[in-house]
């Protein structure tokens, strides 16, 4: 195997490895040719340029929802199967998603990130 000498990354090709050390060196080769924007690796400039084409190749079979990640479809999929992965583990609480879990779980902390403006 072919391993990064700054990490514990290995890899069985030499192109994943090259690949992964963009990370370390913060190298961002691909560039959009609409905005600014710059990347490590060429399925995140595609991903990218989805924004300025408005494909949405990932849709749902169940309703009229679609996206540009297969990641967010897995996600809006739970709404229809009613599954809840994401558990408290102070409580009975469980939801779809994990943002929702993390804020479920300021009532357990006492956190309160968010503040009036008015008083």
């Amino acid at each position: 195997p072919f391993k990064c000498n700054m990490c514990e990354y290995s890899s069985k090709d030499k192109g994943s490895l090259t690949r992964h050390l963009l990370i370390h060196t913060g190298e961002k080769p691909c560039k959009c040719q609409f905005c600014d924007f710059a990347c490590a690796s060429s399925g995140n400039l595609k991903k990218h340029l989805m924004t300025h084409t408005g494909e949405k190749p990932f849709k749902c079979n169940m309703c009229e929802y679609s996206s540009k990640d297969k990641g967010s479809l897995t996600r809006h999929l739970l709404i229809h199967t009613g599954e809840k992965p994401c558990k408290c583990q102070f409580c009975d609480f469980a939801c779809a998603s994990s943002g929702n879990l993390k804020k479920h779980l300021m009532t357990h902390t006492g956190e309160k990130p968010f503040k009036c403006n008015m008083c």
